[in-house]
């Protein structure tokens, strides 16, 4: 039997510059073609799609949602494009593309490049407590901060607390010479530059002057208590059980946290269990905590990234 054939359209009407949506030199029409093995083509104020019945209107779906992104002033991407096109194939029922949550310094929009991101962001800003496990290159600790810029930001919160195991110094940090944003700066660099991408050079320096972004070391959150804080804990996989139970439990009135960690990357001594995946198993059915697992189909680093955690895999048991 013959696969049957069809033929839709979109009305291009409402969008005012087209290569929001298309792309330069149309490379997100061309990757829509690609993707669903459709035809796509500009018709004066329409899209015409044809090809077969599933595939056009799945890309018929993927391309409204672009749409209307790009007619609310959004350049969709590349990563947008594989995003629809991947929700699309899977018959996920999105409404629309994830919206921007954020600009770079660069005018870059910020948003969920993949489902797994999509689902991380979507528990932040659903639940108090929030653990993200997967792989490097996921993105899990830039979009953790970029929700904590966020919600400084709108005022949600007032003030932003980064920690970090400084696994390398064993915690004890007091016979490094400096000041302690000196001592730790080795260790917090990949939150640094998080921020510098997001804050201009002297916002950010007033932020850490006046203590509304903080960046410390695990250890130096024992004892206190965070309110109208957004907490973050990187490299959790290199904390113990008990200090992540201190860390957890340092949570506050109107104060979010966000726990992130990659356990196939564990620092710690020979015989030491890290916390995070002890963590993983003790939340499970906690109320207003989410635990969000990203794999290597949501690393947004280069492609060859995927393929070497692939590569590192665990191989299976005989």
């Amino acid at each position: 039997m013959a696969t049957e054939t069809i033929e839709r359209s979109l009305d291009l009407r409402g969008l005012r510059d087209r290569v929001r949506l298309f792309g330069e030199h149309d490379t997100n029409l061309t990757a829509i073609e690609t993707g669903l093995a459709i035809s796509v083509q500009i018709d004066g104020d329409r899209l015409l799609l044809a090809g077969p019945a599933e595939s056009v209107q799945r890309g018929e779906r993927a391309l409204r949602r672009m749409l209307d992104a790009a007619v609310e002033g959004a350049h969709v991407t590349t990563d947008d494009v594989a995003l629809a096109v991947t929700e699309a194939l899977e018959g996920a029922n999105a409404p629309s593309l994830p919206a921007t949550l954020l600009r770079t310094n660069r005018g870059k929009e910020v948003r969920p490049r993949t489902p797994g991101q999509r689902a991380f962001v979507d528990a932040i800003a659903s639940n108090t407590l929030t653990v993200g496990i997967g792989p490097a290159g996921t993105g899990k600790t830039y979009l953790a901060i970029v929700m904590a810029v966020r919600a400084l930001k709108s005022r949600e919160v007032s003030r932003v607390v980064l920690s970090r195991p400084a696994v390398e110094a064993g915690e004890k940090l007091g016979f490094l010479p400096g000041d302690l944003r000196e001592k730790v700066d080795p260790y917090m660099r990949p939150l640094y530059d998080a921020l510098d991408d997001l804050l201009e050079d002297t916002v950010f320096i007033k932020y850490l002057e006046r203590g509304t972004i903080e960046v410390a070391p695990l250890a130096y959150m024992r004892g206190r208590t965070l309110s109208n804080a957004f907490a973050i804990l990187d490299e959790a996989q290199n904390a113990s059980a008990e200090q992540l139970k201190m860390f957890f439990t340092r949570l506050g009135s109107g104060s979010r946290m966000v726990v992130t960690g990659d356990v196939t990357q564990i620092d710690l001594p020979a015989g030491a269990r890290s916390g995070l995946l002890d963590a993983a198993r003790r939340l499970v059915g906690v109320e207003d905590v989410a635990t969000v697992e990203l794999g290597e189909s949501d690393v947004v680093r280069h492609p060859l990234v995927a393929r070497i955690i692939r590569a590192y895999a665990p191989e299976p048991s005989s």
